[in-house]
């Protein structure tokens, strides 16, 4: 294996961060193609032998019994996207490990629950495999988009900025450097808000010196007509969040 040096990315959250990107007529931009050499993906669960080149749905064969197991719900995710532009600026390939869940609230994610045990796990195998393959890794973080089942429930308070530490702090033990955070978008439906859960975001990473909001463009894609239901995006969209990530987080100063 020709990689020698990555940086280490946990791809962490619930659906839109799993991806249910789809192409539709009217937009039919497809996830884009990896750049060669741009990233790979880490499986931990179906095939922690090796490094497999980052390709959508990412993720998809990474479903592990009682731990995190999104089914066949991918079809399309940020990923990809996030991964070519971060290399284009860059120059370093990203060692990519699926850890989201459709649906999952922020309980799911404290020490000790199913979903958090199970990305320590995939997070260690990662780094026992890069280890022992001569891999140098320069940077490991998380990739954070998560928050519209909290705000489902009215969640988006105390309650969830306590379990949200209590995550990053277990993680922040475990070597992850920071969470760069994706903002929830806006609910594509009558009835309910998530204003709330975006200003409880933008709360945390101003009062929180190991996160950064990486991007806010989510919440824009309703008014473009990117949403392909109440919830989710058309791959158009996830490809615009993808890059605009990679480049606040290709911009970031590791030395601040």
């Amino acid at each position: 294996m020709a990689l020698k040096t990555a940086d280490l990315v946990m791809f962490m959250g619930q659906s839109n961060m799993a991806g249910r990107g789809v192409a539709t007529a009217e937009h039919p931009e497809a996830a884009p193609e990896l750049i060669p050499g741009a990233g790979y993906e880490y499986r931990a669960v179906s095939a922690p032998g090796r490094l497999v080149p980052i390709a959508e749905p990412f993720g998809r064969l990474e479903n592990r019994p009682g731990g995190i197991d999104d089914g066949d719900m991918k079809t399309g995710s940020m990923v990809t996207a996030f991964v070519n532009e971060y290399y284009s600026l860059t120059g370093v390939p990203v060692v990519g490990v699926s850890a989201s869940k459709g649906g999952s609230i922020i309980a799911q994610w404290r020490p000790g629950a199913a979903y958090f045990e199970d990305t320590v796990w995939r997070l260690s195998s990662a780094e026992d495999f890069l280890r022992k393959s001569g891999v140098a890794v320069r940077h490991t973080f998380m990739l954070w988009c998560q928050g519209e089942s909290d705000a489902d429930i009215g969640n988006t308070g105390n309650e969830y900025r306590r379990d949200f530490t209590l995550m990053l702090d277990a993680l922040t033990a475990r070597g992850i450097e920071r969470c760069f955070l994706i903002k929830t978008g806006r609910f594509n439906g009558a009835g309910r808000s998530y204003a709330p859960m975006r200003q409880l975001q933008e709360r945390v990473a101003a009062e929180d010196s190991r996160v950064t909001v990486a991007s806010r463009l989510f919440e824009t894609m309703l008014d473009r007509g990117l949403m392909k239901d109440r919830f989710h995006y058309l791959q158009q969209a996830y490809n615009e969040v993808g890059r605009d990530a990679a480049e606040t987080v290709a911009g970031f100063d590791w030395h601040m």
